[in-house]
This record gives C-alpha cells, sequence and structure tokens, in this order.
C-alpha cells in the first residue's frame, strides 16, 4: 500500500518473540484492563516467564498486550494494540498524530524486517521555512513548535496497517477496539501524566480543543482523577469500520490539514503566549501522498552477537552500530567499570560526531556502510585515549573506504535534541520480536488537539537544522519537500546465532542513542543481569562540553571520570525510559521496564515462572 562473547550471555531463544508495542485482538470487554479505571493494574518493573512478554511506560498497554498473547494473537498484533492504547494513556509521546520505527524479527524465517514510518515534510516546506524573513535569523524553538509549521505528515496509522497485514494475524478494526474501550471509559491520571500536562499548560492553553481536553477548569487534571478521551474513541471507532483512507484521504485526514493550515486558537488563552501561531503549508494531497518505507536494518556484529537496528531517516541505527564497533577494540570486561565508562563516553562522542556530519535522510547506502565498516571503526577507535577524554567537541571521521591513520574533518557541534517518544518491547510464543519506537517528538507534540477528534498533532519538523551553519560543512538536515527530519529513535534487536537474545528501545531524544548503546554494555560487557543494566545510572556524552548525566551517575562516578580529564557533566534528572525483553534457556522470558524513569514502567509475562 502506499503504503568473545561471553557463555554467561548466551540466552538466546527459539520460539519467542519481543515487541516493543502490544496489541490486543480480543474484543474490548474482553481485556481487564482496557476496560476502565475500575482495578487499574500495577506496574510492576520486572517479570521472569514464558510463553510471551510485553513491557511498556503504562501498566494499561501492558495488560491490553498480555490479552493479546493468552487469546493467540502473535507480537505483531499486540505490538499495534499496545501502541494504541499508548496513544490513550500516553498521549503527549505518541499517537496517530505522530510517526515511528517498527522493527520485526520473524522466526519462522530468522529474518529482521523494518518499518519507516516516520513524518514526512509537506511539499510546501522551504530549506529556509524555519528561518524568521524579518531578522534573518532561525525562529526560537518554541514558535516553531507551537505552530503548524512544525507538523509533518503522520506515519503511525499507516505503520499498524501494514504491520498487521504483513506479519499480523488480527484485523487493525480488533487492534484498536481495547484502546478505544480505554479512551471512553477512562483511566486514572498518575503523576507522570499530570506533570506532564503542567510542565505544557502555557501551550495547551491556547488552543480551545486542548484546554478542554487536557485542562478540565482551566487546571492540569488531578492525580487520581479519571482522564477520558470520547473523541479519541470515536475516531478509532471510525478507523475501526472504514480503515485507514479515512484518515489519509477522509474526514480525519481533512480536520487535520485543517488545523494544521488554520490553527485552532483559543480566542481567549487563559494563559499568555510570547508568539506568534503560525499556519502550516500541509495539504490533503501531501496526506494521501504519504508512503512508508521498508529499508534494510542496519546491522553491527559485537562480541559474537548480531545487532540489527533502524536504518535513515534514523541516525540510531548508525550511530549505535558505529560504537559499538570502536569498543569491540578494547577488553571493557577487563576493565573497571570507570576505566570502561570511559571508553563509552568517548566511543559515543565519536559516533555523535560522525551522526551529525553525515547521518539523514538521503544518505547513501556506500556512506552509512563506510560508517558500520569494522575498517573505518578501527580508525576511529585510535582516537580514544585510554587514559583521557579528548577536548570535545571531536572532530567526524572521513568514511570514504581509505583506512589507516587516524584521519580527521572539522568539529561539528550537537544539533538541538527532541525530548519525547515512547518504546515498548512484547514477546510471543513463536519466537518473533518487534521493537517499536513511535513519537510525537515534544512531549504534547505541537500542543494542537485536533478539533473534534482527539489526538495531538506532532512537532517533528522542528527536528530538522533549522538553518546551515555559515562556513560549516553543508548540513545533510536540512528541511526539503518531501523529506524525513533525522530521529535519534533506536529500536534494537540482538541476536544469537540468528535467534533472539535481548530487544530494547527508549525514548529520550538524542539521548536515545546512548541510553540503548549503555544498556547493551552494562549487560553485555559488565556482567549486570538485564534489570541491573536498565536501572544503573545513566550518562549522555553526545559530542558536547557540556555532557549528561543523571545525579546518581555523578555521584558515583563523577569525580573518578573528571581525572580523565572528561568534561563537568550536567545534572538532568532521569534519560531515557527503556523497555526490554531478554530471551533465556529453556524458552524463558525477562521482561524489563523502568523502576522509577518516567514514574516506572510495566513488564508483564504470560506465563510467570522462573
Amino acid at each position: 500500500m502506499r503504503l568473545t562473547k561471553r557463555a554467561t550471555a548466551r540466552m538466546a531463544v527459539a520460539g519467542v518473540v519481543a515487541v516493543t508495542l502490544v496489541v490486543t485482538s480480543a474484543p474490548a470487554s474482553a481485556a481487564p484492563a482496557a476496560a476502565g479505571h475500575s482495578g487499574e493494574p500495577p506496574k510492576t518493573p520486572t517479570a521472569h516467564g514464558y510463553g510471551g512478554a510485553v513491557s511498556t511506560v503504562d501498566p494499561t498497554a501492558t495488560a491490553v498486550g498480555l490479552d493479546v498473547l493468552r487469546r493467540g494473537g502473535n507480537a505483531v498484533d499486540a505490538a499495534v494494540a499496545a501502541a494504541a492504547t499508548l496513544g490513550v494513556t500516553e498521549p503527549f509521546s505518541a499517537g496517530i498524530g505522530g510517526g515511528g520505527f517498527f522493527v520485526y524479527y520473524d522466526a519462522r524465517t530468522r529474518r529482521v524486517h523494518t518499518i519507516d514510518g516516520r513524518e514526512s515534510a509537506p511539499a510546501s516546506i522551504r530549506a529556509d521555512s524555519f528561518v524568521d524573513p524579518a531578522s534573518g535569523t532561525p525562529y526560537p524553538f518554541q514558535q516553531a513548535r507551537v505552530s503548524g509549521l512544525s507538523v509533518g505528515v503522520p506515519g503511525t496509522l499507516l505503520t499498524w496497517h501494514e504491520a498487521l497485514r504483513r506479519w499480523g494475524s488480527r484485523p487493525l478494526s480488533a487492534a484498536l477496539a481495547p484502546a478505544a474501550e480505554v479512551a471512553g471509559r477512562g483511566f486514572v491520571v498518575d503523576a507522570t501524566f499530570r506533570q506532564q500536562v503542567a510542565e505544557n499548560e502555557a501551550a495547551f492553553a491556547q488552543f480551545d480543543a486542548t484546554r478542554q481536553l487536557y485542562l478540565p477548569g482551566g487546571q492540569p487534571p488531578a492525580v487520581g482523577s479519571i482522564q477520558r478521551n470520547r473523541d479519541l474513541a470515536d475516531t478509532y471507532r471510525q478507523i475501526a469500520r472504514r480503515g485507514v483512507d479515512v484518515f489519509y484521504t477522509g474526514p480525519i485526514g481533512a480536520d487535520l490539514v485543517e488545523a494544521v493550515r488554520r490553527p485552532p486558537v483559543a480566542a481567549d488563552p487563559t494563559v499568555p503566549w510570547r508568539y506568534p501561531i503560525q499556519p502550516g503549508g500541509m495539504t490533503r494531497a501531501d496526506l494521501a501522498r504519504y508512503e512508508l518505507r521498508f529499508p534494510a536494518p542496519t546491522r553491527s556484529d559485537y562480541r559474537g552477537y548480531q545487532v540489527y537496528g533502524m536504518s535513515t531517516p534514523s541516525s540510531g541505527g548508525v550511530a549505535v552500530g558505529e560504537a559499538l564497533n570502536i569498543l569491540e577494540r578494547f577488553d571493557l570486561a577487563g576493565m573497571t567499570v570507570t576505566e570502561a565508562l570511559h571508553h563509552y563516553l568517548e566511543a559515543s562522542a565519536l559516533a555523535y560526531a560522525d551522526r551529525n556530519r553525515y547521518v539523514a535522510d538521503g544518505t547513501s547506502r556506500r556512506i552509512l556502510d563506510e560508517l558500520l565498516n569494522d575498517r573505518y571503526a578501527a580508525e576511529r577507535a585510535c582516537q580514544l585515549d585510554p587514559g583521557r577524554a579528548a577536548p570535545k567537541p571531536v572532530p567526524p571521521g572521513e568514511p570514504d573506504g581509505r583506512y589507516g591513520d587516524c584521519a580527521t574533518g572539522a568539529a561539528g557541534a550537537e544539533p538541538n535534541p527532541g525530548q519525547s517518544t515512547t518504546n515498548l518491547t512484547v514477546a510471543d510464543r513463536w519466537g518473533n520480536v518487534v521493537e517499536y519506537t513511535l513519537t510525537i517528538e515534544q512531549t504534547g507534540g505541537n500542543a494542537m488537539v485536533v478539533p473534534g477528534r482527539g489526538f495531538l498533532l506532532n512537532n517533528e519538523l522542528t527536528d530538522f537544522t533549522f538553518a546551515q551553519t555559515p562556513g560549516a560543512a553543508p548540513d545533510p538536515n536540512l528541511p526539503a519537500p518531501g523529506k524525513r527530519p533525522r530521529s535519534s529513535m533506536s529500536p534494537t534487536i540482538v541476536l544469537d546465532d540468528g535467534r533472539p537474545f535481548l530487544a530494547l528501545g527508549t525514548p529520550g531524544g538524542a539521548t536515545i542513542i546512548t541510553t540503548v548503546l549503555q544498556v547493551l554494555v552494562n549487560r553485555i560487557d559488565l556482567g549486570m543481569s538485564l534489570p541491573e543494566a536498565m536501572a544503573a545510572p545513566r550518562a549522555s556524552q553526545r559530542n558536547s562540553a557540556a555532557p549528561q548525566a543523571e545525579p546518581a551517575f555523578v555521584s558515583a562516578y563523577g569525580s573518578a571520570l573528571d581525572a580523565l580529564d572528561h568534561p563537568p557533566f550536567t545534572s538532568t534528572a532521569e534519560l531515557g525510559a527503556a523497555t526490554a525483553i531478554e530471551f533465556t534457556g529453556r524458552h524463558g522470558l525477562v521482561a524489563s521496564a523502568e523502576p522509577v524513569r518516567r514514574g516506572g514502567g510495566a513488564a508483564g509475562v504470560v506465563r510467570p515462572g522462573r
């Protein structure tokens, strides 16, 4: 449609599937968690067992996915159902107004497939669309975000449809039913939901439909109150009855385009907003022309594992793969934790230098292959001093096919990172794996709820570089018609001799890449269990003189890394909100979600047991 491997870590399993979203194919009334707010499912960050597993940031979505699996649905069925439920319960991170990347392992063929459902730019966009014509300088981020200019053509709904058509066992209507039930009957507001509304209060107050839905009585909803979204329930049911064309060429799409072209600004905003709210140029033709892509996954072999990720317009698969190739030149398992973290941070900076210089939508396959070439990684690894951090930013390399000496180019700064996304991982009993990361970019997207439809629009086009830096090498991520903005989303599936070992992903904007990389290093090199690898304090070095780290990381390792000349860390409350599943011997599963970050996640298995 337009559519040296450590013996203790060998835990691959045949007959299990991991998916980053859960789908429910049973009737809505059959899913206890989907039925509403009575008996809300608990948040359990770790689960051991058999027969399938689900890990998401939300207990309702996890329960919906598990119910699908128990009723015979497969990993793809469960992924779509969970994703649709997250569109209700995690609406500020994902939904049908956005896009994402779907990575699928087919147990029968032992092949990894991907779907690129990233949002695309409308035909009207120009290289200078985010430059103020009056000043000649880029718009402030919030001005660009809260506008029609920032909205890319959504790909999420078509991703669900095509994933189910290719690999699922249930129709889209069945996958949407539990989510529609949750939207209509409501769910309990938790502290994270309320905080996300509060952080967006000024932006949400500018639009009547958003204010009515998320600022009842002019205030963020109280913790413990019931949040309903009957418009979204109706939208899901209309799509279930009439198919995805009702979105891409029908009345839902018409309403979406109208909101982009004529932002539904409130006549009396309850909170002042300092910027004009500009219209966008998306048309119904842009929506009708949207097509999914099915690129070959990236691959990097690491300590005997095969690590698969997402290709462009995601930079995640290439950056994670390059960093792993660099780190494989060093015996991290034989180092102290501080020494291993030093290497992790330096490899991250080197990979980010190359990511920023070379990787975006349209990057040639030759360049991508060179960035993942082991000879290129060896050349880059010679830039890594085991006893001292290099000054930041480090320059990119030259992926030209001629490798030997440590050649470098000109240094480049890290672009403005995105903020929000969500990730889910699910496993089924047949051995299929889906890792799915989806997003509307900023927490709260562009702040516009489509009137009468109940879903937020994305601000994904702010992931483009707003303007070319004078005197710098050409930026590959400038806007252009039909182009897809560069993403850091890194849904990752790790195989052991062709069978699943680990599937993981996370939200977190530009920190996604480093979070996925650090969890892999923790699990494979440092000998942590999967829950330990997930819970360990994090740091993110994205080729910056001001790397980020969580307070617990700074307390544990800051002084020791300072002695190795690392720049001071900028403290941030949390990095990422990962979900993962590990496949153990005898078809066992370990499902893992965050114990604390983003309020804690929810992991579950079909049949509990060790």
